[in-house]
């Protein structure tokens, strides 16, 4: 064979290769994206129960209405704070995260405060209610964890040579995924 064909042999060789490595990325790419959509959509779940929740408490807890409306102000401030998949910066993730914590804790709150109420505790609603945001604080657990096993995956891929130079080449960088919420670190005081 001719250097010249041998040549165009590699050089075809490498294009493929660079070809395949890119459609690597962009799947996996998607991949986060899709396991982002799914967190978003566990949040707007929990999101959606929180109106009904609170006006169920409402009906039995009248008096409590500075917790009611922290709970309201949280959803509507949780809800306002979107990212886009395509820009998940560190700054965007973590004001995310901290206005879903808001919103924890004011639900943490508001069920705290349904222990004064007995009748409340045994409304079939609310007890529904209740089972369904617990289920769904499980299935935000459930994407978060996906979301940054999908990352990983990623980030491996785009750090790892050789295709960390195909990746830098079309532009694939590493992604930021779920830290701890702040303060996770403290271990609670019990006193009794």
């Amino acid at each position: 064979m001719k250097k010249g064909t041998i040549l165009i042999l590699i050089l075809a060789a490498l294009v493929l290769w660079g070809i395949s490595l890119q459609r690597g990325f962009v799947t996996k790419d998607e991949t986060v994206k899709k396991a982002w959509n799914n967190v978003e959509a566990d949040y707007q779940r929990r999101a959606d129960l929180i109106p009904n929740l609170v006006n169920v408490v409402k009906g039995y807890a009248k008096h409590e209405s500075e917790t009611l409306q922290e709970v309201v102000n949280a959803r509507t401030k949780a809800t306002q704070v979107t990212v886009d998949p395509d820009n998940l910066t560190p700054e965007k993730l973590a004001e995310y995260q901290k206005a879903q914590g808001e919103v924890s804790a004011a639900l943490g709150k508001l069920i705290a405060i349904t222990e004064a109420y007995p009748d409340l505790k045994a409304n079939e609603e609310f007890l529904k209610l209740q089972d369904q945001l617990e289920g769904t604080e499980n299935r935000i657990k459930k994407s978060r964890t996906d979301f940054n096993d999908a990352v990983q995956d990623y980030n491996t891929s785009v750090r790892k040579f050789p295709g960390s130079i195909v990746a830098n080449i079309f532009g694939f960088n590493v992604k930021d995924g779920f830290k701890a919420d702040e303060g996770a670190s403290k271990v609670p005081t019990v006193e009794f």
